[in-house]
């Protein structure tokens, strides 16, 4: 614990009390320390830049002193005291005061927090230290203070260790969920605890072990209820000395108000039935909340469906709307209609139908909010409260928040979303209703959550909840370092105050929660749960159970929807997934087949790892070069959110820039009056980091830096100079256009630079350069260089946003991507035809066309792109790769030969979240089967591995193909009344109207394992539906080889009403006399759609992949061609007639039978 810093501040973890903030701030000011390190002491760095402290942590040069002060936080309890990182503080404090004389060792200081005061001082003057330099013998007080504070804590441990003076305490915890799981772990981590009765507690918690038990009855036999009798004969029973609830139900049934009557000497963490109506009644909440002053959104409340419905008629249409049963709904009462005839059914469904029962005889209309949610948990003790950090879950069930709500799927904390002052905002809510509520009469306490939309306007209480949350209890209480037995002690004793709730620094925990297969809707039970040792091995990872149960062979069985929640812990958000996600990996949900029935989402916390950049403003003039930045943020092509401007200027028109981006932004004028330049800045620091600001641009700011502030931002703090430095240093606007025109310079520009103590000294990041014109003014230079400079902004903030430590880092393989290489290389060179040797490696594929026998001055290239769609879905699930690499090809190479021409070669392109080679590799060898059927060489492709993009399993295509065809040759021409269509079989779907196969699969209870039901032969939907697109260009080649057609047209999406269309001229339309019977697996898709003939021709082929136009003399030599390339089947479709005036473009005179 040895530092060279002038003084330190050891173990307050994240309290500040003002007393050592002053201290520390005059042994800056006054006394010329010069640097400060907080050890264990998060919080300090950030309120010392505050008014009116205004203090770096490392300050300017000045005298260097002597000896260090060292600033002890007493540990305010037993526990806290006997953690391991504590003890290691008392001892260096220990060793430094029995240093004695030693110069080097430190004058130590201790603070009580209890009392808030230094121990052995009692003199009131203003400043300590010369207090203490002028009474020497006042050092010898303040170590023996010292130490006999740490020889009383001493004591007390000492008592611990005694049986017939230790706290032994045995808790009961009510409920049976994950979260109850993860309490049961933290309480039972604490000294003072000898037991955790878990009434009914999971399987998690029975296998647990140590202090950890589920409860039993008189008899030994598990209990599985949790009512209020129950609870109290239970408690009576063991003697609990607290009952800690973890579900609403019993809250709300009033469990505490029993407790506290026929067991008064217990301490129960929890509101009592009248508290607990802060989640029991959403209306009541409401009208707290406005009557209060605590922000919400507007509302009504109805006990009546007809004036529900009158209000919601009432309204603006356009203005959205949430609907709420008031009551509890098992977290499933809120309704979000998106129009006002949704809202209208809405009500009825809550207040007529009655879906959720009782709970909705009241209901609850408000404006519908946007923002990003966050999930606010507080410790209350009837009085005050203390915020923990802010989580963020995800209710929906599957990745990118669709499908349907459940109780969670997942999340993360500390949230990135909530700044520094913005948690400080919703904690003075919680502190606000606590008091609230005990002026009614009903102190609440224990835990308050409150639900908070981060609104364009700020904060916005969305509900409260009177208990944990689940999930996000598994990500909260991992981070508290404090021991959770205590501080709920000091909740039930109304005493928070006097306890130091303590989270880990520079720890983040995500959990992924592992669901039976078909949750929130019907699911499976008692499969066998498979990896929890191998889970649980995995480093900083705990697995928290919640529907489990264990058999009478001791084997974890599922026993409900949210099945485990996996937390894994590390230094940054994105290691903490990692470890989640690697743990989940080796679980399974295995059913008596041997069947995989587990379901997770891939994607939590994506939106938090990336997040935009936090950009803060230090300006002093109009802003200009600002704008550009507003207008690439505000269009979604920069990555970034300005969420602070700070003016030293009060009128300065940037100020007006920052409000006009809204009330989240803050806009502040800060005044530098009294002030030195080191404490200015550290008050325009605290401002931004306030708001969250992680990179700074100084846009027009006229003020130089301190040394402190470009320390503090170095490498994160950005300037735009109006020259090409280094030219022309340190000069200021027109000064330096000046001197550009004087020197006779050719070109000038702008330079964005990182800022440093050296002024314009700092690594260039962006130059832009402008012609300097004989006819330049100083103010004609200006302008045009400041034209520049808001583009110069836009491009650094982007290579920013695209700074990463290495590809490894990123989760990103460049062996894989080397492998696979490799591995593709044998299936490209069989590619190979004339004009290219389809060899791979380089940075560009090469082909030469006289090489393929067309001459440059005649030919016309033809370019033709293409993905495979949602098809993708059906080979991700079944795993199953090959057939979509041809689906992309021909994708691509049939739209090339409608054109006339005759396909060259193919590109493709291969995204991915995590590449699995052998997977890529799959798809690969499909597209090299692909080219080879069109005859075209595969010359290259791109391989991106990008894990913030795709979830890991997840990949998506795209296919480039290259065609020519001469310039007299290029179809259609000639199309004209008269001519005949003939048409080509389709192999099946293709790759088009997979966004509805797919919901006609689930809508038949089917999925893609199932057996074929439309035909017995084709193995398993899955087979069937992968069947890949059928290539028509060898067959094609021929006819337009020898001049026969005179169009194509390829049936994609829009089918045949859409496309064939595309190929005719305007005066002549298709009469379609003979489509052919619909395949086996269109009529299966007709009859479970009910799609009539007309959308069954808009969204599918039916049967039909290709139409040839031909005239009508050459019919039967087409067809004899056709043939000969393999075509066994040719459909006499129909035949083109005169258009009259607006008629449809193609006639169905057939049905599809």
């Amino acid at each position: 614990m040895n530092s060279k810093a002038d003084i330190l501040l050891v173990g307050f973890g994240g309290s500040t009390p003002a007393p050592v903030l002053e201290l520390v701030s005059q042994a800056v000011s006054k006394h010329g320390y010069q640097s400060i390190q907080p050890l264990r002491s998060q919080n300090f760095e950030y309120e010392l830049l505050k008014a009116p402290y205004r203090t770096f942590l490392n300050t300017a040069a000045g005298k260097t002193t002597d000896t260090q002060l060292i600033i002890y936080n007493l540990p305010s309890s037993l526990t806290e005291y006997l953690s391991e990182a504590s003890q290691k503080e008392a001892s260096f404090i220990r060793s430094t005061l029995f240093a004695g004389s030693n110069a080097s060792a430190g004058q130590v200081i201790a603070f009580d927090v209890n009392s808030n005061s230094f121990l052995g001082l009692d003199s009131s003057s203003s400043d300590i230290i010369d207090f203490i330099k002028t009474n020497p013998s006042l050092s010898g007080s303040l170590a023996c203070a010292t130490l006999a504070a740490l020889s009383a804590l001493d004591s007390k441990a000492t008592e611990q260790l005694l049986p017939a003076t230790t706290q032994s305490d045995t808790v009961v915890l009510i409920g049976s969920g994950g979260r109850e799981h993860a309490l049961a772990v933290a309480l039972a981590q604490s000294p003072l605890v000898k037991e955790v009765i878990v009434c009914p507690g999971n399987g998690g918690t029975k296998a647990e072990g140590g202090k950890i038990s589920n409860a039993v009855d008189s008899d030994g036999n598990p209990i599985s209820k949790q009512d209020n009798d129950t609870v109290l004969e239970l408690v009576k029973r063991v003697n609990a000395k607290m009952v800690v609830v973890g579900p609403e139900q019993p809250l709300v049934d009033g469990v505490v108000d029993v407790l506290a009557v026929e067991c008064s000497s217990v301490k129960v963490f929890g509101p009592s039935k009248a508290g607990a109506e802060l989640e029991a009644s959403k209306a009541f909440t409401k009208d707290f909340l406005q009557q209060h002053g605590i922000p919400t959104a507007k509302y009504q409340n109805f006990t009546s469906a007809d004036e529900a419905i009158a209000y919601v008629k009432s309204l603006d249409p356009n203005d959205r709307q949430v609907v709420k049963a008031s009551g509890l709904a098992a977290g499933k009462g809120v309704l979000l209609p998106t129009t006002q005839e949704e809202t209208i059914e809405a009500v009825k469904e809550i207040m007529s139908d009655k879906a959720f029962g009782a709970a909705g005889d009241t209901c609850v209309i408000e404006s519908f909010m946007t923002g990003p949610e966050a999930s606010c948990l507080a410790f209350c003790d009837g009085k005050t409260a203390v915020l923990m950090p802010a989580a963020q879950d995800h209710k929906r069930a599957l990745d990118n928040d669709e499908g349907l709500n459940t109780g969670g799927m997942g999340a993360y904390a500390p949230a990135p979303c909530v700044t520094p002052e913005m948690h400080k905002e919703i904690e003075a809510m919680c502190i606000k209703t606590v008091e609230k509520m005990a002026e009614r009469g009903t102190p609440y306490v224990g835990v308050l959550y409150a639900g908070m939309m981060l609104t364009p306007n700020g904060p916005s209480m969305l509900e409260y909840n009177c208990r944990f949350g689940d999930p996000e209890t598994q990500v909260v209480l991992p981070l508290l370092e404090t021991d959770l037995y205590e501080v709920m002690t000091a909740c039930c004793d109304g005493k928070l105050d006097s306890i130091d709730v303590r989270f880990k620094e520079n720890v983040s925990a995500a959990t992924v929660v592992c669901a039976a297969k078909g949750y929130p809707e019907s699911y499976p039970k008692g499969m066998a749960i498979q990896g929890l040792e191998q889970a649980g091995s995995v480093d900083n990872v705990k697995v928290y159970h919640a529907g489990t149960k264990l058999d009478d062979e001791n084997v974890t069985r599922c026993s409900g929807g949210r099945v485990l929640a996996v937390t894994g812990m590390g230094s940054n958000l994105t290691e903490a997934l990692a470890a989640s996600y690697k743990a989940v990996k080796q679980i399974t949900f295995e059913d008596s087949n041997g069947d995989s029935l587990m379901h997770y989402r891939t994607d939590i916390a994506k939106g938090a790892i990336r997040k935009k950049l936090r950009i803060g403003v230090l300006g002093s003039t109009r802003g200009t070069a600002l704008l550009p930045v507003m207008e690439a943020i505000a269009t979604g092509s920069l990555h970034a959110e300005i969420v602070a401007v700070v003016s030293n200027r009060s009128k300065a028109l940037i100020l007006e820039k920052g409000k006009s981006l809204g009330v989240t932004v803050t806009t502040q004028f800060v005044s530098s009056k009294g002030l030195t330049r080191d404490q200015y800045d550290a008050e325009c620091t605290s401002v931004l980091v306030g708001a969250g600001v992680e990179y700074m641009l100084l846009v027009g700011y006229m003020r130089i830096l301190s040394k402190q502030f470009c320390d503090y931002w170095a490498g994160r703090c950005i300037n735009v100079h109006p020259s090409l430095l280094p030219k022309h240093a340190g000069g200021m606007d027109l000064e330096v256009h000046q001197a550009v025109i004087d020197a006779k310079e050719t070109e000038s520009g702008c330079t964005i630079h990182e800022v440093t103590e050296e002024v314009d000294g700092g690594p260039i990041v962006i130059q832009k350069v402008v012609k300097v014109d004989d006819s330049d003014t100083a103010e004609s230079l200006k302008s045009k260089v400041q034209a520049l400079e808001g583009v110069a902004f836009i491009e650094a903030i982007q290579k920013k946003c695209k700074t990463t430590v290495s590809y490894a880092d990123a989760g990103v393989s460049i062996d894989a991507g080397n492998s696979l290489v490799e591995m593709i290389k044998p299936a490209c060179k069989a590619t190979r035809r004339p004009g290219c040797d389809a060899d791979l490696g380089g940075f560009g594929g090469l082909f030469d066309l006289a090489a393929a026998g067309y001459k440059s001055e005649d030919t016309i290239i033809i370019g033709a792109t293409d993905g495979v769609g949602t098809k993708l879905r059906v080979a991700h699930m079944t795993k199953k790769h090959e057939s979509v690499g041809i689906d992309l090809v021909a994708m691509c190479v049939n739209d090339l030969i409608v054109a006339g021409g005759e396909p060259l070669f193919f590109l493709d392109y291969f995204a991915t979240g995590k590449l699995d080679v052998n997977e890529a590799a799959a798809v690969v060898r499909g597209i090299a089967e692909g080219c080879s059927q069109a005859g075209c060489g595969l010359i290259g492709g791109e391989t991106a591995e990008m894990p913030s993009m795709y979830a890991p399993g997840d990949y998506d295509l795209a296919g480039f193909s290259v065609g020519a065809v001469h310039k007299d040759k290029v179809l259609p021409q000639n199309v004209s009344a008269g001519d005949v269509l003939l048409g080509l079989p389709s192999s099946g779907v293709h790759s088009n109207g997979f966004s509805l196969v797919r919901k006609l699969v689930e809508k038949a209870n089917l999925d893609y394992e199932s057996a074929c039901p439309w035909d017995k032969n084709a193995g398993t939907v899955g087979d069937s539906l992968l069947t890949p697109t059928k290539i028509y260009v060898k067959c094609c080649l021929p006819l337009l080889k020898k001049d026969m057609l005179t169009g194509l047209s390829h049936i994609t999406g829009g089918g045949l009403l859409e496309n064939l269309p595309r190929s005719l001229p305007s005066n002549v339309k298709a009469e379609i006399t003979g489509h052919p019977p619909l395949p086996a697996v269109f009529s299966w898709m007709k009859q479970i759609s009910g799609l009539d003939d007309y959308e069954m021709l808009r969204t599918f082929n039916n049967g039909v992949g290709m139409v040839l136009i031909v005239k009508s003399d050459v019919v039967d030599e087409a067809k004899t061609l056709l043939r000969e390339a393999g075509e066994d089947v040719v459909y006499d479709l129909g035949v083109l007639t005169e258009r009259q005036g607006d008629e449809e473009q193609v006639e169905m005179k057939c049905s599809l039978a």
